[in-house]
């Protein structure tokens, strides 16, 4: 139940927590147990701060777990505590459901007004796309693999992901990323670089793969096709 498991992430949470008070900048991070005491907390600090979950009392979590650890009676019924997680579940959902449709809203504005610019191509699924590099290539099937470079970003330019980072293209099937890319690989022609905007629908829509990609978020690619597995046509420009 999710009440469950709000109640775990809490004392997790409070695990890290306990025992501290306000003078958290003496705590000492040299051990392995002591740093992978804070990498908890963190993780689940910003595990519930993204489901909304930011306003919770430290030091009433802090005294929830010295109550357990001492065998102490605790303070308040379970039919409180029940009655409290729910409520802070459905608010959290709540705030959720706001922020989902805030970023609908947002990226829906930005692809009109991106639209706009010149060199800004819109397909009939609502696919955007510039070409920032043109080549005479071969265009992939759905059914191909391709070896490309990419860089994916928010529409605030925060970067996701990137294999241009990590300074190795990757191999994959055209028929299994997400949509957009589907259509854009198919757009275009190896050795050419393109930058594609695509709608939450052509991405993660609602459901967020990871805390970097918020819902609902419009995705922003800067895209190349360096190669067709298998096609010996498909060896880039030079």
């Amino acid at each position: 139940m999710k009440q469950h498991r709000l109640a775990a992430a809490v004392a997790l949470v409070g695990l890290v927590l306990a025992g501290c008070d306000s003078q958290t900048s003496d705590i000492k991070l040299e051990s392995p147990a002591q740093k992978a005491s804070y990498g908890i907390g963190l993780n689940m600090g910003k595990s519930l701060a993204q489901e909304g979950m930011d306003d919770l009392d430290s030091k009433a979590v802090a005294l929830g777990i010295e109550d357990a650890i001492g065998k102490k009676e605790q303070r308040l019924k379970d039919e409180e505590l029940v009655e409290a997680f729910g409520f802070l579940q459905k608010r959290a959902e709540e705030r959720m459901t706001a922020m989902n449709e805030e970023a609908a809203k947002a990226g829906k504005k930005f692809l009109e007004e991106n639209g706009k610019r010149e060199g800004v191509v819109t397909t009939e699924s609502g696919l955007q796309y510039e070409v920032l590099k043109k080549a005479d290539g071969a265009q992939p099937k759905p059914t191909d693999v391709v070896t490309v470079h990419y860089e994916g970003k928010l529409t605030d330019g925060s970067v996701f992901d990137s294999s241009v980072e990590r300074g190795s293209p990757i191999d994959l099937p055209v028929s299994g990323v997400i949509p957009g890319w589907v259509e854009g690989l198919q757009l275009m022609h190896v050795g050419e670089k393109y930058k594609l905007y695509i709608p939450s629908e052509l991405a993660y829509g609602e459901q967020s793969p990871s805390p970097a990609i918020p819902a609902n978020s419009v995705l922003v690619f800067d895209l190349e096709l360096i190669s067709i597995k298998g096609d010996e046509q498909a060896a880039p420009a030079q």
